[in-house]
C-alpha cells in the first residue's frame, strides 16, 4: 500500500492571486509538433509490439527536435523553400531473439509512418510527403532499464526515479485559455475560416478581474489576396473570441488581442505556406510544451517530465503525471468541501507503480469545511487510484486522457 500524505494547503487558491499567467501551445506549433509526434511514435511501437510479441516492449522515445524549414509566404500563394526536418531520438526494444531466430523491429519505418500520420491528419496545408522530412535515431535501449521492464510480475516495475504533479479543478482563466485555442483550432472554425491556420497559441494574464488574452494565430497566405483581407480575418477571430469568452468566464472583463507582432505599415503580417511557424519561423521540443492538463502553469505546482513518448506501462515520467491528473481531478468531483487540490507522487526505480514512494496531497478547503472532515475520503480515493494505476495504460493507449 502506497504511504499517503494528505495537508492542508498553505497558501491562498490561485484564482484568489491578484496575478495569474496561463499559456496553451496549440495543435501546429512547434513544440506541441514534437509531443505529438514522440507519442505517435510511441503508440506505434505500443501496437506493433503487441500485434507481433503480444506484450508492450521497452522504450522511451521522448527526444524529440523539429527544426523549422524555410518558407516563403505572400499573399494569395507562396512555397516551401526547405522542409521541415522532425528527429525523434530515444531507446527502445529494436530485436528479438525467437524459436525462429532474430527477428528486427522496423523502428525506422514505424517513426516515419506515425509521424507523417499526425501530419495529414492535423494540417490542412502542410503536406508531410513534400514539406516534411523525418529522421529517426532510435537505438536499443540500456541493459538496466530494460531488465526492469522485463522483470515485472504482477505490477510493472518503476523504470525511474521521479514524480507525476496533477492539480484541480482549473480557473476560469485556466479554462478559457484553454478552450480558445480549441475553438481557434476545431473543424467549426476551420470550415468557416480556413484562413487560421493550425499554429495557434493563447497566452492569458489575469489582473484581478480582468484577462488580458494575447492570441498568436498562423495565417494561411494562399487563402489571402491582400492585406485588408488579413485584417478582415484578424477582426473576425477577434470577435470570436470574444463572444466565446462571454460564456466561460462570465464575471471577468476579457480584453482580446490577436497578431500583436502584425506592423501593416512596415508590411510585416503571419503569414505562413503551411499553417505552422515551423516551416520557418520556430523549431521545437519534446516536453517544452504543454504540461498534462494541457497548459502551461506557473502559478501551480507542476512536473517538468515530458509525458509524451515515454512508454505507458512503466514510465512514471508518463503514467505519475497522469495518475495525478485524474486522481486530483475525482478528489475534486467526488469529496465534498475541496476548493483546490495537488497531487504529488513519487516513484523509486525498481520498484512497483502500485507502490509509490509518497502520495503527497495538498488540499484548499471550502468555508465551512475542515481537512478533519474530508481526509479520510480523500484516503480512499488515493488508495484506489493507486492500486489501479496499470488501467492507465490501456487509457493511453486509446487516447482518452489528455497528455499535453
Amino acid at each position: 500500500m502506497a504511504r499517503v500524505s494528505i495537508e492542508r494547503l498553505g497558501v491562498r487558491s490561485v484564482s484568489d492571486f491578484n496575478v495569474e499567467m496561463v499559456e496553451r501551445k496549440g495543435v501546429g506549433h512547434p513544440d506541441y509538433i514534437a509531443d505529438a509526434v514522440s507519442e505517435a511514435l510511441s503508440l506505434g511501437l505500443c501496437k506493433y509490439y503487441l500485434k507481433e510479441f503480444g506484450v508492450i516492449l521497452h522504450h522511451n522515445v521522448d527526444k524529440g527536435l523539429v527544426v523549422g524549414g524555410r518558407a516563403n509566404p505572400r499573399f494569395g500563394g507562396g512555397e516551401v523553400l526547405e522542409p521541415i526536418n522532425i528527429i525523434v531520438a530515444g531507446r527502445a526494444v529494436t530485436e528479438i531473439k525467437t524459436s525462429k531466430g532474430v527477428k528486427s523491429v522496423p523502428v525506422e519505418e514505424i517513426v516515419e509512418k506515425t509521424a507523417k500520420n499526425f501530419i495529414r491528419k492535423n494540417f490542412r496545408f502542410l503536406d508531410p510527403d513534400r514539406h516534411v522530412k523525418v529522421t529517426g535515431m532510435v537505438r536499443c535501449g540500456s541493459q538496466d532499464l530494460v531488465g526492469i521492464f522485463n522483470l515485472r510480475k504482477r505490477s510493472p516495475l518503476a523504470n525511474d526515479t521521479s514524480f507525476g504533479v496533477g492539480f484541480a479543478p482549473l480557473t476560469a482563466t485556466e479554462r478559457l485559455v484553454l478552450e480558445t485555442e480549441r475553438l481557434l483550432n476545431s473543424k467549426k472554425l476551420k470550415k468557416e475560416l480556413p484562413e487560421v491556420g493550425e499554429d495557434i497559441k493563447v497566452m492569458g494574464l489575469r489582473l484581478k478581474d480582468k484577462v488580458n488574452l494575447t492570441v498568436s494565430a498562423a495565417m494561411i497566405s494562399s487563402l489571402i489576396p491582400d492585406p485588408d483581407h488579413y485584417m478582415s480575418v484578424k477582426e473576425e477571430v477577434k470577435r470570436r473570441i470574444e463572444d466565446f469568452a462571454a460564456k466561460i468566464v462570465g464575471n471577468l472583463e476579457v480584453n482580446v488581442q490577436v497578431n500583436v507582432g502584425d506592423k501593416p505599415r512596415s508590411g510585416i503580417f503571419y503569414l505562413t505556406v503551411t499553417g505552422t511557424s515551423a516551416e520557418m519561423g520556430d523549431d521545437g521540443n519534446t516536453g517544452r510544451g504543454n504540461r498534462i492538463n494541457g497548459l502551461i502553469t506557473p502559478c501551480r505546482q507542476m512536473s517538468l517530465e515530458a509525458t509524451a513518448g515515454k512508454n505507458p506501462v512503466s514510465h512514471v515520467g508518463k503514467i505519475y503525471n497522469v495518475l495525478a491528473k485524474l486522481t486530483a481531478e475525482k478528489i475534486c468531483r467526488e469529496v465534498k468541501g475541496v476548493r483546490e487540490v495537488y497531487v504529488k507522487i513519487l516513484s523509486q526505480i525498481g520498484k512497483p507503480i502500485n507502490r509509490p514512494q509518497m502520495v503527497n496531497v495538498q488540499m484548499l478547503p471550502e468555508k465551512g469545511y475542515s481537512l478533519t472532515n474530508i481526509k479520510a475520503d480523500i484516503k480512499s480515493i488515493v488508495v484506489e487510484e493507486v492500486a489501479n494505476v496499470s488501467r492507465l495504460t490501456d487509457l493511453i493507449l486509446k487516447g482518452r486522457t489528455e497528455l499535453f
